[in-house]
Protein backbone atom coordinates (compact mmCIF):
# COMPACT_ATOMS: atom_id res chain seq x y z
CA UNK A 1 0.00 0.00 0.00
CA UNK A 2 1.42 3.39 -1.02
CA UNK A 3 1.43 5.95 1.75
CA UNK A 4 1.32 9.72 1.34
CA UNK A 5 3.88 11.93 3.03
CA UNK A 6 2.94 15.53 3.73
CA UNK A 7 5.78 17.95 2.97
CA UNK A 8 5.66 21.69 3.58
CA UNK A 9 8.13 24.37 2.47
CA UNK A 10 8.71 27.56 4.42
CA UNK A 11 9.96 29.10 1.15
CA UNK A 12 9.77 27.84 -2.44
CA UNK A 13 12.78 28.24 -4.74
CA UNK A 14 15.21 26.25 -6.88
CA UNK A 15 17.58 26.69 -3.95
CA UNK A 16 15.75 23.78 -2.30
CA UNK A 17 16.29 21.38 -5.19
CA UNK A 18 17.66 18.54 -3.00
CA UNK A 19 14.19 18.24 -1.45
CA UNK A 20 12.33 19.00 -4.69
CA UNK A 21 14.34 16.35 -6.53
CA UNK A 22 13.55 13.84 -3.78
CA UNK A 23 9.94 14.25 -4.83
CA UNK A 24 10.17 15.02 -8.55
CA UNK A 25 13.04 12.62 -9.19
CA UNK A 26 10.99 9.61 -8.08
CA UNK A 27 13.04 8.78 -5.00
CA UNK A 28 10.07 8.93 -2.62
CA UNK A 29 8.02 6.82 -5.00
CA UNK A 30 10.77 4.19 -4.95
CA UNK A 31 10.35 4.03 -1.17
CA UNK A 32 6.59 3.51 -1.49
CA UNK A 33 5.45 7.10 -0.95
CA UNK A 34 3.22 9.51 -2.76
CA UNK A 35 3.68 13.06 -1.58
CA UNK A 36 1.66 16.19 -1.03
CA UNK A 37 3.73 19.37 -1.26
CA UNK A 38 2.59 22.76 0.01
CA UNK A 39 4.13 26.13 0.80
CA UNK A 40 3.58 27.72 4.19
CA UNK A 41 1.52 30.87 4.60
CA UNK A 42 0.78 33.15 7.58
CA UNK A 43 -2.43 31.19 8.12
CA UNK A 44 -0.85 27.76 7.61
CA UNK A 45 2.63 27.63 9.14
CA UNK A 46 5.25 24.93 9.45
CA UNK A 47 4.88 24.91 13.22
CA UNK A 48 1.09 24.55 13.06
CA UNK A 49 1.34 21.73 10.53
CA UNK A 50 3.84 19.73 12.53
CA UNK A 51 1.93 20.29 15.78
CA UNK A 52 -1.43 19.15 14.36
CA UNK A 53 0.07 16.26 12.38
CA UNK A 54 -0.90 17.56 8.93
CA UNK A 55 2.81 17.94 8.02
CA UNK A 56 5.36 15.18 8.39
CA UNK A 57 8.48 16.92 7.09
CA UNK A 58 9.14 20.58 6.43
CA UNK A 59 11.79 22.62 4.69
CA UNK A 60 12.69 25.31 7.17
CA UNK A 61 15.71 27.08 8.66
CA UNK A 62 17.78 26.15 11.67
CA UNK A 63 17.42 29.73 12.90
CA UNK A 64 13.64 29.36 13.33
CA UNK A 65 14.37 27.66 16.67
CA UNK A 66 16.35 30.56 18.14
CA UNK A 67 13.44 32.77 19.23
CA UNK A 68 11.41 30.10 21.08
CA UNK A 69 14.53 28.81 22.83
CA UNK A 70 15.51 32.32 23.88
CA UNK A 71 12.02 32.74 25.34
CA UNK A 72 12.46 29.57 27.38
CA UNK A 73 10.17 27.44 25.22
CA UNK A 74 10.83 24.10 23.57
CA UNK A 75 10.38 24.24 19.78
CA UNK A 76 7.69 21.96 18.38
CA UNK A 77 10.16 20.41 15.91
CA UNK A 78 13.82 19.54 15.54
CA UNK A 79 16.16 20.03 12.58
CA UNK A 80 17.58 16.72 11.37
CA UNK A 81 19.22 17.30 7.97
CA UNK A 82 20.66 20.12 5.91
CA UNK A 83 19.35 21.25 2.54
CA UNK A 84 21.72 24.14 1.95
CA UNK A 85 25.08 24.93 3.47
CA UNK A 86 25.13 28.47 2.08
CA UNK A 87 22.80 31.41 1.45
CA UNK A 88 20.89 31.18 -1.86
CA UNK A 89 19.95 34.82 -2.48
CA UNK A 90 21.17 36.91 -5.40
CA UNK A 91 21.30 40.62 -6.14
CA UNK A 92 19.80 41.63 -9.46
CA UNK A 93 20.47 45.14 -10.71
CA UNK A 94 19.49 47.44 -13.56
CA UNK A 95 23.03 48.71 -14.21
CA UNK A 96 24.33 47.50 -17.56
CA UNK A 97 28.00 47.82 -16.48
CA UNK A 98 29.92 44.59 -17.04
CA UNK A 99 31.52 44.63 -13.60
CA UNK A 100 29.96 44.88 -10.15
CA UNK A 101 31.41 45.71 -6.77
CA UNK A 102 29.44 45.65 -3.55
CA UNK A 103 30.34 49.32 -3.09
CA UNK A 104 28.04 49.98 -6.08
CA UNK A 105 25.15 49.56 -3.62
CA UNK A 106 26.16 52.70 -1.70
CA UNK A 107 23.60 55.45 -2.11
CA UNK A 108 21.28 53.17 -4.09
CA UNK A 109 17.74 52.02 -3.36
CA UNK A 110 17.91 48.25 -2.74
CA UNK A 111 14.81 46.06 -2.30
CA UNK A 112 15.80 43.67 0.48
CA UNK A 113 13.88 40.61 1.63
CA UNK A 114 13.11 41.50 5.27
CA UNK A 115 12.26 37.98 6.43
CA UNK A 116 14.45 37.37 9.47
CA UNK A 117 17.14 35.12 7.96
CA UNK A 118 17.59 36.72 4.51
CA UNK A 119 17.92 40.12 6.19
CA UNK A 120 20.47 38.83 8.71
CA UNK A 121 22.52 37.25 5.92
CA UNK A 122 22.46 40.40 3.80
CA UNK A 123 23.64 42.48 6.74
CA UNK A 124 26.45 40.03 7.37
CA UNK A 125 27.44 40.13 3.69
CA UNK A 126 27.73 43.93 3.95
CA UNK A 127 29.90 43.49 7.03
CA UNK A 128 32.14 41.02 5.18
CA UNK A 129 32.44 43.52 2.33
CA UNK A 130 33.24 46.40 4.74
CA UNK A 131 30.12 48.36 3.77
CA UNK A 132 28.16 50.40 6.31
CA UNK A 133 24.50 49.40 6.14
CA UNK A 134 23.44 53.02 6.69
CA UNK A 135 25.10 53.99 3.41
CA UNK A 136 22.48 52.02 1.46
CA UNK A 137 18.82 52.92 1.01
CA UNK A 138 17.35 49.59 2.12
CA UNK A 139 13.70 49.20 1.14
CA UNK A 140 11.15 46.75 2.53
CA UNK A 141 8.90 46.15 -0.48
CA UNK A 142 6.98 43.31 1.16
CA UNK A 143 7.01 39.57 0.63
CA UNK A 144 8.72 37.60 -2.14
CA UNK A 145 6.05 38.28 -4.76
CA UNK A 146 5.84 41.95 -3.82
CA UNK A 147 9.61 42.40 -4.18
CA UNK A 148 9.55 40.87 -7.65
CA UNK A 149 6.59 42.98 -8.75
CA UNK A 150 8.12 46.16 -7.33
CA UNK A 151 11.33 45.55 -9.27
CA UNK A 152 9.36 44.76 -12.43
CA UNK A 153 7.51 48.06 -11.92
CA UNK A 154 10.77 49.99 -11.86
CA UNK A 155 11.27 50.41 -8.13
CA UNK A 156 14.81 50.12 -6.80
CA UNK A 157 18.22 49.95 -8.42
CA UNK A 158 18.80 46.44 -7.06
CA UNK A 159 16.67 43.64 -5.61
CA UNK A 160 17.49 40.72 -3.32
CA UNK A 161 15.81 37.41 -4.25
CA UNK A 162 16.27 33.65 -4.48
CA UNK A 163 16.75 31.85 -7.78
CA UNK A 164 15.23 31.37 -10.26
CA UNK A 165 13.38 34.71 -10.08
CA UNK A 166 16.45 36.96 -10.60
CA UNK A 167 17.57 34.76 -13.49
CA UNK A 168 14.11 34.97 -15.06
CA UNK A 169 14.19 38.75 -14.77
CA UNK A 170 17.58 38.74 -16.47
CA UNK A 171 16.29 36.67 -19.38
CA UNK A 172 13.39 39.06 -19.81
CA UNK A 173 15.83 41.95 -20.04
CA UNK A 174 14.65 43.57 -16.82
CA UNK A 175 17.91 43.30 -14.92
CA UNK A 176 21.19 41.50 -14.48
CA UNK A 177 22.27 39.09 -11.74
CA UNK A 178 25.32 40.78 -10.26
CA UNK A 179 26.17 39.04 -6.97
CA UNK A 180 25.53 36.08 -4.69
CA UNK A 181 25.01 36.66 -0.97
CA UNK A 182 26.11 33.07 -0.35
CA UNK A 183 29.41 33.77 -2.05
CA UNK A 184 29.95 36.78 0.21
CA UNK A 185 28.94 35.09 3.48
CA UNK A 186 30.45 31.64 2.94
CA UNK A 187 29.39 28.27 4.39
CA UNK A 188 26.65 28.50 7.01
CA UNK A 189 23.80 26.29 8.27
CA UNK A 190 21.13 28.01 6.18
CA UNK A 191 18.15 25.76 5.44
CA UNK A 192 17.13 22.46 6.95
CA UNK A 193 14.63 19.66 7.11
CA UNK A 194 12.62 19.51 10.31
CA UNK A 195 10.02 17.24 11.85
CA UNK A 196 8.64 16.29 15.23
CA UNK A 197 10.92 14.20 17.41
CA UNK A 198 8.19 11.57 17.55
CA UNK A 199 7.85 11.22 13.78
CA UNK A 200 11.61 10.84 13.38
CA UNK A 201 11.39 7.58 15.36
CA UNK A 202 9.08 5.96 12.77
CA UNK A 203 9.80 3.62 9.87
CA UNK A 204 8.37 6.30 7.57
CA UNK A 205 11.11 8.69 8.69
CA UNK A 206 13.78 6.11 7.87
CA UNK A 207 12.30 5.55 4.42
CA UNK A 208 12.05 9.27 3.81
CA UNK A 209 15.69 9.72 4.79
CA UNK A 210 16.76 7.01 2.35
CA UNK A 211 14.93 8.86 -0.44
CA UNK A 212 16.31 12.24 0.61
CA UNK A 213 19.91 11.06 0.59
CA UNK A 214 19.39 9.94 -3.00
CA UNK A 215 17.95 13.36 -3.84
CA UNK A 216 20.99 15.02 -2.29
CA UNK A 217 23.39 12.97 -4.38
CA UNK A 218 21.29 13.44 -7.51
CA UNK A 219 21.51 17.25 -7.52
CA UNK A 220 25.28 17.04 -7.09
CA UNK A 221 26.09 14.24 -9.50
CA UNK A 222 23.74 14.93 -12.40
CA UNK A 223 24.10 17.74 -14.96
CA UNK A 224 21.98 20.80 -14.29
CA UNK A 225 19.77 19.92 -17.27
CA UNK A 226 18.84 16.57 -15.74
CA UNK A 227 18.14 18.12 -12.34
CA UNK A 228 16.01 20.78 -14.02
CA UNK A 229 13.96 18.04 -15.70
CA UNK A 230 13.30 16.47 -12.30
CA UNK A 231 12.14 19.68 -10.60
CA UNK A 232 10.52 21.51 -13.54
CA UNK A 233 7.02 20.56 -12.39
CA UNK A 234 7.50 22.85 -9.38
CA UNK A 235 8.30 25.91 -11.55
CA UNK A 236 5.62 26.15 -14.24
CA UNK A 237 6.16 29.91 -14.76
CA UNK A 238 9.94 29.71 -15.16
CA UNK A 239 11.56 29.18 -18.55
CA UNK A 240 13.30 25.80 -18.77
CA UNK A 241 16.71 27.24 -19.68
CA UNK A 242 16.48 29.71 -16.80
CA UNK A 243 15.81 26.90 -14.34
CA UNK A 244 18.76 24.92 -15.69
CA UNK A 245 21.16 27.85 -15.44
CA UNK A 246 19.98 28.62 -11.89
CA UNK A 247 20.61 25.04 -10.80
CA UNK A 248 24.04 25.12 -12.41
CA UNK A 249 24.83 28.28 -10.46
CA UNK A 250 23.79 26.70 -7.17
CA UNK A 251 25.92 23.67 -7.97
CA UNK A 252 28.95 25.93 -8.58
CA UNK A 253 28.37 27.97 -5.44
CA UNK A 254 28.53 24.87 -3.24
CA UNK A 255 25.09 25.38 -1.69
CA UNK A 256 24.44 21.62 -1.69
CA UNK A 257 26.58 19.08 0.13
CA UNK A 258 26.75 15.28 0.24
CA UNK A 259 26.56 15.16 4.02
CA UNK A 260 23.02 15.19 5.38
CA UNK A 261 24.01 15.93 8.95
CA UNK A 262 24.02 19.62 9.91
CA UNK A 263 27.61 20.44 10.81
CA UNK A 264 28.65 22.02 14.08
CA UNK A 265 31.01 24.48 12.39
CA UNK A 266 28.26 25.66 10.02
CA UNK A 267 25.94 26.02 12.99
CA UNK A 268 28.41 28.19 14.89
CA UNK A 269 28.84 30.41 11.84
CA UNK A 270 25.05 30.78 11.70
CA UNK A 271 25.12 32.00 15.30
CA UNK A 272 27.81 34.52 14.32
CA UNK A 273 25.58 35.87 11.54
CA UNK A 274 22.58 36.34 13.82
CA UNK A 275 24.67 37.72 16.64
CA UNK A 276 26.07 40.37 14.30
CA UNK A 277 22.59 41.32 13.02
CA UNK A 278 21.30 41.79 16.56
CA UNK A 279 18.68 39.07 16.17
CA UNK A 280 20.19 36.61 18.65
CA UNK A 281 19.20 36.84 22.31
CA UNK A 282 21.56 34.01 23.25
CA UNK A 283 23.82 31.48 21.53
CA UNK A 284 21.64 28.37 21.65
CA UNK A 285 23.60 25.14 21.90
CA UNK A 286 23.81 22.82 18.91
CA UNK A 287 22.14 19.95 20.78
CA UNK A 288 19.16 22.13 21.72
CA UNK A 289 18.38 22.75 18.06
CA UNK A 290 19.71 19.87 15.96
CA UNK A 291 19.47 16.08 16.01
CA UNK A 292 21.02 13.38 13.89
CA UNK A 293 19.27 12.16 10.74
CA UNK A 294 17.00 9.24 11.73
CA UNK A 295 19.14 6.67 9.93
CA UNK A 296 22.19 7.70 12.00
CA UNK A 297 20.51 7.32 15.38
CA UNK A 298 21.71 4.33 17.39
CA UNK A 299 18.84 2.79 19.32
Amino acid sequence: MIKEIQIMALRHAAFYSPLLATMGGGFLKAEGFDYYYSVASPDNTVEQGILNGSVHVAQSAVATSFAPLAAGNTPSFVHFAQINDRDGFFLVGRDEAKTFDWTDLIGKKVLIDHFFQPLAMFRYALYKKNINESSINIVDAGDVSAIEQAFRNGKGAYAHMQGPVPQQLEKEGLGRVVASVGDAVGPVAFSSLCASAEWLKTDEALAFMCAYRKGQQFVLDEPAAVVADAVAEFFPKIDRDVLESTIATYQRLGCWQREARIGRDSYERLLDVFEYSGQLAKRCTYDDVIVLPPDEVIN
